[in-house]
């Protein structure tokens, strides 16, 4: 129970970490990508070997295009994020990729989405977010009503909430910093990302207050009385070492 013991000093560890999160945010910001706010994503396959990085940079400088994000892909591919284009640059855009025809390329995808596009799936992200966040409230302190003594089962909620903050800011503020020095942009794979973060999260909180009920439950039928901080401290060492085997499975399947 050595959580629990020191659970003044893992709140200070956890609240600087979250702080410091919530800083790089405010301070680097998230940089959106063309999902959310519109522009154009173009894949193009080089035929003899893709150009330094530099130099098709250069040539996109020259061509008029800011604020874009180039990606190595495959062998000879490239992958460039950019704003909405002009009919100049769309003109030119074979051009422009093959370097003035030093490195002919061959333009595989060309995907532009609008403004309007991209401002509503980052209004429907929002909502969605904002009805999971809800809901997952309204379950907990459902699934949980029976155990309402000594801690409400609306607590329960709550802290499931606040877990999931804890667990998604820290993320997000690591890719704040991660877009500010490499340019790291927010799509759509980002968000699947955070979606995962949550469910891995509160599969994780719902098992440890599972185990609290189950121990509440076990001392009820016993008649023993046990200080609600013993039964927590105690739950939280039963569902430890699952949680850990879980993360670092997890990890070593997104590694693999």
């Amino acid at each position: 129970m050595i959580i629990v013991r020191y659970r003044n000093t893992f709140f200070a560890i956890t609240g600087a970490i979250v702080f410091a999160a919530l800083l790089s945010v405010a301070v680097f910001g998230l940089h959106l990508g063309t999902d959310f706010t519109g522009g154009a994503l173009i894949q193009a396959t080089y035929e003899n070997g893709r150009p330094a990085p530099e130099t098709l940079s250069q040539y996109l400088d020259t061509a008029g295009f800011s604020g874009y994000s180039l990606r190595e892909a495959n062998e000879n591919d490239y992958i460039l994020r950019a704003a909405n284009l002009t009919s100049e640059q769309r003109g030119n855009l074979a051009d422009t990729l093959s370097v003035g025809g030093e490195s002919p390329a061959v333009i595989n995808q060309l995907t532009e989405v609008g403004p309007v596009v991209g401002e509503e799936l980052r209004n429907k992200a929002v909502i969605a977010l904002a009805l999971v966040l809800i809901a997952i409230l309204f379950f907990i302190a459902f699934a949980f009503r029976k155990v309402s003594e000594p801690v409400s089962s609306w607590i329960y909620g709550l802290i499931a909430l606040v877990t999931l903050g804890h667990d998604v800011l820290i993320p997000v503020g690591f890719y704040a910093v991660l877009g500010f020095f490499t340019g790291a942009q927010v799509d759509t794979l980002f968000i699947t990302a955070v979606l995962t973060v949550l469910g891995y999260s509160v599969h994780d909180t719902i098992v440890v207050f599972d185990r609290v009920r189950e121990n509440l439950r076990i001392n009820q039928e016993r008649g023993r009385r046990e200080d609600f901080t013993e039964v927590a401290g105690r739950s939280l060492n039963q569902t430890l070492v699952r949680s850990v085997n879980t993360s670092l499975t997890t990890a070593m399947a997104l590694t693999a």
